[in-house]
């Protein structure tokens, strides 16, 4: 563990992303298979390859109850500590310098506390957890918390641990990242990079694959451009969730975004699947789905997470897969198929409800991509997916093959009323604003949202110095200041929440710019929000059925 620890301090005292490589491939030799697979996995940001489909269950209380125990330090003294360092491991390897009695540790060793750690229960997850916490030096007992709270915060994604694998072990890179997207396991893809083995990397159903991404455009003439293609097809962009549907005889289960099964909260699609007739591996999107019309996401929300959904709420909220790619089909697989032929086995296995086909049209120059992107527009549709249809499934890869493109629904001028110190590389900064509009009706500033994306390292750093000015009054983390900065924000959809006074919260707002040139009097409006709300998300998309299917 040690050595491991040294490898990731190395890694995060560089900026440099060939020395970053430089430094895990040296590494990654060293080791034998078993210790390859895991510091791979653990150099990821995780403590199980999601394949395993295992979670730690260890929430920040019994951590912080752990490292308290241990340590000399007061109450006080960690509280500042941790304000310093804004990061789990960081905090932990100082808090816990001199306070134990390091011995030798393997990644054996720490695989097995991990494993001890998942299966215990409430309570019980903080013995395995002392037990070797008190026998790692300080500097691998930050790297060992940095593992269990998932977050690594050194600067090394997933691609730089393929890059260190495939100079350890002279496998090209697109070959590494080839048995990686089938594998969809970084410690399974290097002991197999490390055996030469990339035959063996074959899709296996029930083992989620990942997701392709698309790349964001915003105009129609850049869709083209970027594809460089001279027709394109498109799928209207649906307010779901991203769904992989694994079906194998009577057996279905169904996985998120991130890999995690959601097999439970959609029982219609299960009860459905024997109607499928084949093997396959689908790829789509869940929405909540009533008369013929796609519901908001709010509605959808009410499934999500729960391992048991009763019948008034199947009743309530009812939904369907609408699926926009084939991965796999009777044992075979299809990733390097070109869409066209993947769409045509789709809509050869003559699929119904509640298995819909995404909705194909077809785009032949900027013009005609910019009337269909009005027309789903204007059916309530967050914008299009634009595909190549020449293209194969790369999965985890963000190209230019899938494309999508969204714009704003509008822009409000809001004010900032609570920052928050950031995280990682902006914890020494006020990075995330939570901002208000007016309520007229009593004169009140009422919060609608959250942003921390958007403005430059530059900007953020100048406007720390004005809110540090403006605090009325400081709760460590957060500070309220006084209402003076006014933002233009962007969002894709409202929503209602009970999470603030005004009853609305905005989805995936960004700060457009700071609007020095408007006054707080003249902020947009609780009506405005609500206006906006009723106008695009206050009814079902208007989407007929006949339109979200062709089959």
């Amino acid at each position: 563990m040690l050595e491991f620890a040294r490898a990731g301090a190395a890694v995060g005292s560089t900026t440099a992303t060939l020395e970053k490589t430089r430094v895990l491939s040296a590494y990654f030799r060293t080791l034998d298979e078993d210790d390859l697979r895991r510091a791979a996995v653990y150099l990821s940001g995780r403590a199980f390859p999601p394949s395993q489909r295992r979670t730690l269950g260890l929430g920040w209380s019994t951590l912080s109850k752990v490292v308290s125990s241990i340590s000399d330090l007061e109450e006080g003294e960690l509280g500042s500590l941790f304000r310093k360092h804004s990061d789990l491991g960081d905090w932990a390897g100082e808090a816990l310098d001199g306070s134990t009695q390091p011995e030798a540790v393997t990644l054996e060793d720490v695989g097995q506390t991990l494993e001890a750690i998942r299966t215990a229960r409430g309570a019980a997850k903080a013995r395995p957890l002392e037990s070797l916490l008190r026998r790692l030096p300080p500097e691998a007992a930050r790297f060992f918390v940095k593992i269990v709270s998932g977050e690594m915060r050194i600067g090394l994604s997933e691609g730089l641990v393929e890059a260190a694998v495939g100079e350890a072990f002279g496998v090209p890179i697109t070959q590494v990242k080839r048995v990686h997207l089938v594998t969809g396991d970084i410690g399974e893809t290097a002991v197999l990079c490390k055996r030469g083995e990339f035959e063996a990397s074959t899709i296996t159903l029930f083992q989620p694959v990942r997701f392709m991404l698309a790349s964001p455009v915003e105009t129609a003439p850049q869709a083209f451009e970027r594809m460089g293609a001279s027709t394109v097809w498109t799928e209207e962009k649906y307010d779901g969730v991203r769904c992989q549907l694994h079906r194998q005889g009577s057996r279905l289960e169904l996985f998120s975004r991130d890999l995690k099964e959601t097999t439970a909260a959609f029982p219609e699609l299960v009860e459905g699947a024997p109607a499928i007739g084949h093997d396959v591996l689908f790829d789509g999107e869940v929405l909540a789905h009533r008369d013929g019309r796609v519901l908001r996401f709010f509605e959808l929300q009410r499934r999500l997470g729960r391992k048991k959904v009763d019948p008034e709420l199947r009743r309530d909220v009812p939904v369907v897969l609408v699926i926009f790619d084939i991965l796999w089909l009777d044992g075979r697989t299809l990733l390097d198929e070109p869409l066209t032929t993947r769409r045509q086995l789709l809509e050869s296995l003559g699929l119904e409800h509640p298995f819909l086909l995404a909705r194909l049209e077809e785009a032949t120059d900027p013009t005609h991509l910019d009337r269909i992107f009005a027309e789903t527009r204007e059916r309530g549709n967050e914008g299009l997916m634009v595909k190549d249809p020449l293209s194969p499934y790369t999965p985890g890869r963000r190209g230019l093959a899938w494309l999508k493109l969204k714009r704003p629904l509008a822009t409000l001028d809001v004010v900032v009323t609570v920052v928050e110190w950031g995280h990682g590389k902006r914890k020494d900064v006020l990075s995330d604003y939570t901002f208000a509009v007016k309520d007229t009706a009593t004169g009140r500033l009422v919060n609608i949202g959250k942003a921390y994306t958007g403005l430059t390292d530059a900007e953020i750093a100048k406007f720390t110095r004005v809110f540090l000015d403006m605090t009325v009054e400081d709760m460590g983390y957060t500070r309220m200041v006084r209402p003076e900065v006014v933002l233009e924000v962007a969002f894709d959809s409202i929503q209602h929440s009970g999470r603030h006074l005004s009853g609305y919260a905005l989805r995936f707002p960004r700060i457009v710019r700071i609007r020095d040139d408007k006054p707080v009097e003249e902020i947009d409006t609780l009506e405005r929000v609500a206006e906006l709300y009723d106008r695009y998300f206050g009814t079902a998309t208007e989407v007929p059925l006949s339109e979200v299917a062709e089959t």
